[in-house]
């Protein structure tokens, strides 16, 4: 294994078993057809059972909607852009090099996606503990408080609190298509609600980006259709 990864290994605190998993979660699409959105769409799914399991315990007297709001805080963009500048991931990414002289190591979004493959890494390679762990020990320095429900909520967040407070289904989110050069793709993503028979699309610089604008879509109809 590169010096490199083994730093990572190190800082992320589990020893991989099979370290092709650590290799793939640090490339990106641009540089290898073995690349790590699958690790990401993975890790996606890991970070939000676990935040969930730490918000429970931590915050034990809010409500759902509450909760569903802290989780939106803690797993957004913004908070995984500054989990992967702590963990150092920026220097060990493998991009192609159009994306790398474009200043692909210190995209946001490229960085939380890394931090998303990493966390679904760990889960192929240990399994949910060993990933629950990694997921606790990112966040123990982030501050975790009621007071984090206040913040505005993204169009996928307020999707999901219309749906839940019907008693309906989450809505499910697929990826269209993609277009343009790797460094600067767009991502066409579908939002399915399947009880109302509703499909929207939206476009984005990224897989979340896109599913955001597929929600914000969703709920501009549902809005017209005074549903």
């Amino acid at each position: 294994m590169h010096p490199d990864l083994v730093a990572l290994q190190s800082r992320l605190q589990h020893h991989f078993s099979d370290p092709t998993l650590l290799q793939r979660a640090v490339t990106h699409r641009s540089f290898s057809a073995d690349h790590n959105e699958r690790l990401e769409f993975l890790g996606d799914s890991v970070l939000s059972l676990a935040v969930a399991s730490l918000l429970y315990k931590r915050l034990s007297a809010q409500p759902e909607g509450d909760l569903s709001r802290v989780r939106a805080n803690m797993v957004k963009q913004e908070t995984l852009h500054q989990l992967a500048l702590d963990l150092q991931v920026a220097p060990v990414l493998r991009l192609g090099e159009g994306e790398a002289r474009s200043g692909g190591h210190k995209r946001p979004s490229i960085l939380a996606d890394a931090v998303e493959a990493l966390i679904g890494a760990v889960y192929l390679d240990a399994g949910y503990g060993p990933a629950e762990a990694l997921v606790h020990r990112l966040f123990a320095a982030v501050e975790i408080n009621p007071q984090m429900q206040a913040a505005a909520k993204d169009a996928k967040t307020a999707l999901q609190e219309w749906l839940q407070g019907r008693k309906m289904k989450l809505p499910a989110y697929r990826v269209v298509a993609t277009a343009g050069a790797a460094h600067l793709q767009t991502f066409d993503v579908e939002c399915h609600i399947p009880e109302l028979a509703l499909t929207e699309r939206g476009i984005g610089g990224s897989r979340r980006a896109g599913e955001q604008a597929a929600a914000a879509a969703m709920l501009a109809t549902l809005k017209v259709k005074k549903l």
